[in-house]
């Protein structure tokens, strides 16, 4: 019999993002060893947000770590857009990251669709973009044979909730997270709402949360549809859909915005994607599992992209990104 002096143990398990990270990183080097030279992947800043140069130095140490050669250029937002031709035209750079915002407008949103699609590493691109929204896997779904590539954030989200068995591998491919109730908080076109369309088209019913409301995203009833639909909660806050959500996944980049934690579900699993804190200390009460940042799977998450392009752009049968496709996960073949 425990004295009374023992303590229960903590009901929440904190999983930081390196320990998924070194699980991708191992994947990751099996495809390197198959290149003739490193990767080359070009980064552009044209702006002074810290986080950006942060996420550019992280990379570059990353890239630096595992045979990956990585170039930032920082350059005048003026300049930018002769610079990402000049990069596609480039046969020494493999893959492109562009650091946004940097006109904070529809300016941005062009830049997105003037990289090349053979070298867009973040899956910004209209061809991407559609192809994730519309479910489709293939560049070329008669042969299957170049993979479409999806946004590195939304992605590394998807690789931490397969790490954390959120996704049921019982179930069939595409179905994986049927039976889950999501709350994704951030509505970005960037981040935000490609996240809540890819844990829909995998079967979960999610919660879009933004400042202008509620979507519900979801294949349906009984998954009968191929890909999501969106509905407008009408009247509906975060009040009422967080406390139906088994998964709660934040990434408001404020520093005054916390998660009322009061609105958690008792056991949820919390992940954070924002580079602020979004939720506060004592989300470790009420959470079981709680992952407080993803930066770290979003930089591997760009590498494989990376040889992911490289192995589209290969003629033979060598499939350099084939050891991060491991079976069962959302990009291997249904």
């Amino acid at each position: 019999m425990a004295s009374t002096t023992d303590s229960a143990p903590a009901p929440c398990k904190v999983v930081l993002a390196k320990n998924v990270a070194n699980r991708l990183l191992a994947e990751v080097d099996e495809g390197v060893k198959t290149l003739e030279k490193p990767p080359h992947l070009v980064g552009f800043l044209a702006n002074n947000d810290p986080a950006a140069l942060m996420y550019a130095q992280w990379t570059d140490k990353t890239c630096q770590e595992n045979g990956f050669r990585y170039s930032l250029r920082q350059i005048e937002r003026d300049d930018i857009e002769e610079a990402i031709l000049a990069a596609n035209a480039d046969p020494e750079v493999d893959g492109i990251i562009v650091y946004y915002p940097i006109f904070n407008n529809r300016q941005d949103q062009y830049l997105q669709q003037i990289v090349d699609v053979s070298k867009d590493v973040e899956g910004l691109s209209h061809r991407y973009i559609f192809n994730m929204y519309q479910n489709v896997r293939f560049l070329d779904p008669a042969t299957k044979r170049q993979k479409s590539i999806l946004p590195c954030t939304p992605l590394a989200v998807v690789k931490i909730l397969e790490y954390l068995n959120i996704y049921n591998t019982i179930l069939p491919h595409g179905n994986r997270l049927f039976g889950h109730t999501i709350c994704v908080v951030n509505r970005s076109e960037v981040v935000g709402r490609p996240l809540a369309a890819l844990l829909a088209n995998d079967g979960a019913c999610v919660y879009s949360v933004d400042i202008t409301g509620v979507q519900k995203f979801t294949r349906g009833e009984g998954l009968n549809k191929r890909t999501h639909e969106v509905h407008d909660m009408e009247g509906w806050t975060i009040k009422d859909a967080a406390p139906l959500c088994d998964v709660v996944i934040t990434g408001v980049p404020g520093e005054s915005y916390k998660f009322d934690t009061s609105l958690l579900r008792e056991g949820a699993v919390c992940v954070n994607f924002s580079s602020e804190k979004n939720f506060g200390p004592e989300v470790k009460q009420k959470a079981s599992i709680f992952v407080p940042s993803i930066g770290k799977v979003t930089i591997v998450v760009l590498q494989r992209n990376l040889l992911r392009l490289i192995q589209n752009k290969r003629l033979d049968d060598v499939k350099p990104a084939a050891a991060t496709e491991r079976p069962g996960t959302l990009e291997a073949d249904s």
